[in-house]
């Protein structure tokens, strides 16, 4: 029997020339309605950086720049459906305009997003993403 290990997610912090965030409203539990960053879980045979890609499509209906890693978050008691481990990245694109799809229920540019309470541990990946911008 193999062992038990966490699901691995992605996140995107996806960030414009305004220097908005693109947020998702999530449709389903956990935190259904609240607001939280495109991503999701990584498929099987699937590698990290096409799962955020393709995460960040499915939610927004736009396509990701670059992709910068920001970091890998892994407390345990991060996602109340069991233990999960997100890596995050960070990129820069247009304001195009999203069409909400897949797991969001809405995305949408936001300016003041420290005044919003994101789901998960999303608030310490953005402000790990603000002193990333911040010191470049």
């Amino acid at each position: 029997m193999p062992p038990k290990t966490p699901l691995l997610t992605v996140d995107c912090v996806a960030i414009d020339p305004d220097d908005r965030v693109l947020l998702i409203k999530r449709a389903h539990p956990p935190f259904q309605h609240a607001y939280a960053l495109p991503g999701g879980f990584v498929e099987l045979g699937e590698m990290i950086e096409v799962a955020c890609r393709r995460e960040f499509h499915e939610e927004t209906g736009l396509e990701a720049g670059d992709l910068e890693l920001l970091g890998v978050f892994s407390d345990p008691s991060r996602d109340p459906r069991g233990h999960t481990a997100t890596v995050a990245y960070l990129t820069r694109i247009s304001a195009q305009q999203p069409h909400a799809a897949s797991d969001a229920e809405a995305a949408e540019w936001v300016s003041d997003w420290r005044s919003l309470k994101l789901a998960f541990d999303h608030s310490e990946i953005m402000a790990l993403a603000e002193r990333r911008l911040r010191d470049t």
